[in-house]
């Protein structure tokens, strides 16, 4: 796959994971604090950590092969090994964030704790529906999809 067709689809994929996310958190860090002002702050702070971290984490997937007996790993292992390290990465963001704004480090946990799942299952399905789309790709090749 040509170079610049992996960095325009990763790309787009950091921004449609940056919507569906920001909008997760900005609910999930309203309905914990009871503060809508909070969940924006939150949010839109994520909106700029989120991207640069997403942005990194899919050019390492994007590098990584990870083979078994010389077969490449199957696309919903691959994608599962993806969701946890993505939620690893983020959810750590997440509490930081909160813990800072907020002024509280129990509340940026009880965020990042609630994010584990929302977001887990999100991922999983963003990845799921870009697999299915051949967007920056010229031939689509497992060891390379993102």
């Amino acid at each position: 796959m040509p170079k610049d067709q992996s960095y325009k689809r990763h790309l787009a994929k950091t921004i449609t994971w940056r919507i569906v996310g920001t909008i997760d958190t900005i609910v999930l860090s309203w309905i914990i604090t009871g503060n809508p002002l909070t969940g924006l702050k939150i949010g839109l702070f994520e909106v700029v950590t989120k991207m640069i971290l997403y942005f990194l984490h899919e050019r390492v997937w994007f590098k990584i092969n990870l083979t078994k007996e010389g077969k490449v790993l199957e696309s919903r292992k691959r994608h599962i090994a993806k969701t946890v390290t993505w939620r690893l990465v983020g959810t750590l963001d997440t509490m930081t964030l909160a813990w800072i704004i907020t002024g509280d480090p129990l509340t940026g946990l009880k965020i990042g704790f609630a994010e584990v799942v929302s977001k887990m299952i999100l991922y999983y399905l963003h990845e799921r529906v870009w697999y299915k789309m051949n967007y920056g790709l010229g031939k689509r090749n497992e060891t390379m999809e993102g």
